[in-house]
């Protein structure tokens, strides 16, 4: 008899899709050492009831460990080991983030141990980086400027947008370094009520108008940042941001292509897309009604995501978001965008985004779209399980546009 086993770490996810997706979110950006996988899973065998409460305890803890290690390293001269240290520990931090309601204390305060570590990062690597913000409508709104080396000069360049819960450190790791390796500048922004731009506004909310912000921070990299050039700009909007981004485009002619991961033309239909429900049939509530929602009738995945839908969007009562939310539609809009566009979507995201999908290619010009499958390994939302091919797709695209 032997008892002889190879680990005892075992791949287990939840019973929540939802729950599942954050986990496969965090797996995901190891490929570009934004996480660890045994730790990841190590995070997930501790949670028993696989709730938000629980989830921030246990990868807070992580997050704290990963950023004394990297201290400590640190401290003992040891900087590449440190510089690893730190990027896991700003993509820890934001996973305690995102699971916090964003109108609490400890939202702000995990959300900037993130910006610290990765900050922190930064200061280790190779890159020439720049950390500021835009003044816009009395908001201050946070963006990043890397670049490839210290001998700053006129490049390709990427701006990335995130969506409703991703954030300016995280669109960095699953984007903008894989742009580096490529010899890209990349801008990282955060425009109103977004992640990053809570965290330093008290007043901040989601505004369909996304070009506004966006022209303010191109009259300033152009002002401030001559160096940079904005000859060759790309803009890359992910999740929520697919909406963000071709907004942008419609109106911004210093886009030079757009990449829509995934390209959203009704914001109010995909949201109201993960409750199967078009609004028109549901009982009001406001914010401090949804606990008291019965799990059946509203698991506790789809309770985090509404509470946080309508503190993000600024109103009360989800009759008051729903109308809102229909200001955030440019489906009568997209012959305005003139540039190449990259469209992208995974074919496991389901009804609404593939429709969405589907009615944006149809109508802009000079379309290029690719569909990730399950074969692909990269069926999921934003492809956060396969980064890698995903920036294959999207990088050698564009360096064929900007040849």
């Amino acid at each position: 008899m032997t008892n002889t086993i190879r680990s005892t770490t075992r791949v287990k996810g939840f019973n929540d899709a939802e729950m599942d997706f954050q986990l496969l979110r965090q797996l995901g950006s190891a490929n570009y050492g934004g996480a660890s996988i045994g730790e990841v899973l190590s995070c997930a065998a501790l949670m028993e009831n696989e709730n938000a409460d629980e989830w921030v305890d246990k990868f807070l803890k992580f997050a704290n460990k990963q950023e004394l290690d990297a201290i400590n390293r640190y401290q003992r001269q040891h900087y590449i080991s440190s510089k690893e240290q730190f990027l896991k520990a700003s993509n820890t931090y934001r996973s305690v983030e995102y699971f916090i309601h964003s109108h609490k204390p400890e939202h702000k305060l995990y959300g900037l141990k993130s910006r610290d570590c990765f900050l922190n990062y930064l200061k280790l690597t190779s890159y020439h980086f720049e950390f500021n913000f835009i003044t816009y409508n009395k908001q201050q709104l946070p963006y990043y400027i890397v670049s490839p080396n210290h001998e700053v000069s006129q490049r390709k360049t990427i701006l990335i947008i995130s969506g409703f819960d991703g954030t300016i450190e995280e669109s960095f790791i699953h984007y903008g370094i894989a742009a580096i390796e490529r010899g890209y500048n990349v801008i990282c922004f955060a425009g109103p009520g977004q992640m990053d731009s809570v965290r330093f506004n008290t007043q901040t909310f989601f505004e369909p108008n996304f070009e506004a912000p966006i022209t303010v921070l191109l009259d300033e990299i152009e002002r401030s940042y001559k160096w940079m050039g904005l000859d060759k700009l790309a803009l890359m909007g992910i999740s929520f941001g697919g909406y963000f981004a071709s907004r942008t485009a419609c109106y911004e002619p210093r886009i030079k292509a757009l990449i829509a991961n995934s390209p959203i033309v009704d914001l109010c239909s995909y949201i109201l897309g993960f409750a199967d429900n078009d609004g028109s049939d549901f009982q009001d509530f406001c914010y401090d009604d949804i606990q008291h929602i019965p799990d059946e009738i509203m698991p506790p995945s789809l309770k985090e995501q509404t509470a946080n839908l309508l503190l993000r969007f600024g109103h009360h009562l989800m009759s008051e978001t729903i109308t809102y939310l229909q200001q955030f539609n440019i489906s009568e809009n997209l012959h305005l965008i003139k540039c190449p566009t990259l469209s992208l979507i995974g074919d496991g995201e389901g009804g609404e985004p593939l429709r969405q999908f589907n009615y944006f290619i149809n109508h802009v010009k000079h379309q290029h779209s690719y569909k990730f499958t399950s074969n692909d390994g990269a069926d999921t939302h934003c492809q956060v399980i396969n980064l890698g091919f995903a920036n294959c797709v999207v990088y050698d695209w564009l360096d064929e546009v900007f040849v």
